[in-house]
């Protein structure tokens, strides 16, 4: 989800050729929810094996991944460990959505409302240990360096950046930016179009890259000040201030400074704590990170990635072997940090 502050940064056009040689740090479960929930048939079902086990994921970053190599673009993906408690309140809310859909889901089904299907069925992805495992499985197959995270994995991924140990994170959540990664970049792993809500129609998507530096000194803010905002927009750690938004956070925290003063401006009942204040800072400002990681490339191991997805998922091995010669001769080694 995130929290809602992305119409008030400039965004950058860019293409895969100005991310050439680049070390980009993606957030996987970002991107594996965005293949579960596009990656469909036209009734909404996912893509499944003949076993019915959920194969979109797979075939998502396959192909998404074999286009970053081909670009000369050097992928990394971090993965979510322990959510924060405070998280407790946002992953159930998103339970009842997904069990909502779902039943949403079987009435446009069974009234033959294909439009309808597909967009609830969209709502309902869930990303379990296993394919998390496969995933993390295929990764090593392919020669790609991964990341577990001890806590959030945009987190770790921000990390990582602030260290010059890649150039940017590749997400669609704007709290990348909470986290201070000095650039965050979105649409990197999507098909190039997406579906327009509501209309039969679909758009163009293209690359977009966020600078947080230049972006918090036309706002004139500080990176603390950003997360204050966010507090009192809501994030998925708080439920945020009724009515109020990202221009009126950002009014607020210029007029006021910290989230503290605002809020002794702002008479509601649901306000948080100062603990709370401050244990959702340390969330974004100090987060749970480890240097427990190497990135280093590798060419595939076509056996075992032939074995993960057409032995055990029916993949077509014509098709997989097409795609891995697009992994051939990838730039393989470790980092280089002159190439920031």
């Amino acid at each position: 989800m995130g929290v809602d502050i992305g119409s008030l940064f400039h965004k950058e056009t860019i293409t895969f050729d100005d991310l050439e040689y680049r070390i980009i740090v993606i957030d996987a479960y970002n991107v594996l929810h965005q293949f579960l929930a596009s990656i469909r048939q036209r009734d909404g079902t996912p893509l499944k094996d003949s076993k019915g086990e959920v194969t979109s994921h797979l075939s998502g970053l396959f192909q998404r991944t074999a286009n970053l190599l081909e670009a000369g673009i050097k992928p990394v993906y971090s993965f979510d460990g322990t959510p924060d408690p405070l998280k407790a309140r946002t992953i159930e809310i998103r339970k009842q959505r997904k069990i909502q859909a779902e039943k949403d889901y079987e009435i446009a089904l069974a009234k033959g409302d294909l439009k309808t299907a597909r967009s609830k069925a969209q709502q309902t992805g869930r990303l379990s240990d296993q394919m998390v495992d496969e995933t993390k499985q295929l990764l090593t197959a392919l020669g790609i360096p991964f990341v577990q995270a001890p806590s959030e994995g945009e987190a770790q991924a921000c990390y990582m950046v602030k260290k010059h140990d890649a150039y940017a994170v590749g997400s669609q959540d704007f709290d990348c930016l909470l986290v201070g990664s000095p650039i965050l970049i979105r649409n990197l792993t999507s098909s190039g179009k997406r579906k327009v809500a509501g209309k039969e129609a679909y758009k163009k998507v293209s690359v977009k890259q966020i600078r947080l530096e230049d972006n918090l000194k036309k706002l004139g803010i500080t990176q603390n000040q950003l997360v204050d905002m966010a507090i009192l927009i809501g994030t998925d750690f708080n439920p945020g201030i009724h009515g109020i938004g990202p221009k009126k956070s950002l009014k607020l925290i210029q007029k006021h400074e910290t989230v503290e003063q605002a809020l002794e401006t702002i008479d509601v009942a649901d306000k948080p704590t100062i603990e709370e204040v401050m244990a959702i800072r340390k969330i974004f400002l100090d987060p749970d990170v480890t240097d427990d990681y190497h990135l280093i490339w590798k060419n595939p191991d076509e056996t075992e990635v032939v074995r993960i997805l057409c032995d055990t998922h029916q993949f077509s091995k014509i098709r997989v072997q097409e795609t891995l010669r697009r992994f051939e001769n990838p730039m393989t080694g470790t980092t280089q940090k002159t190439l920031f």
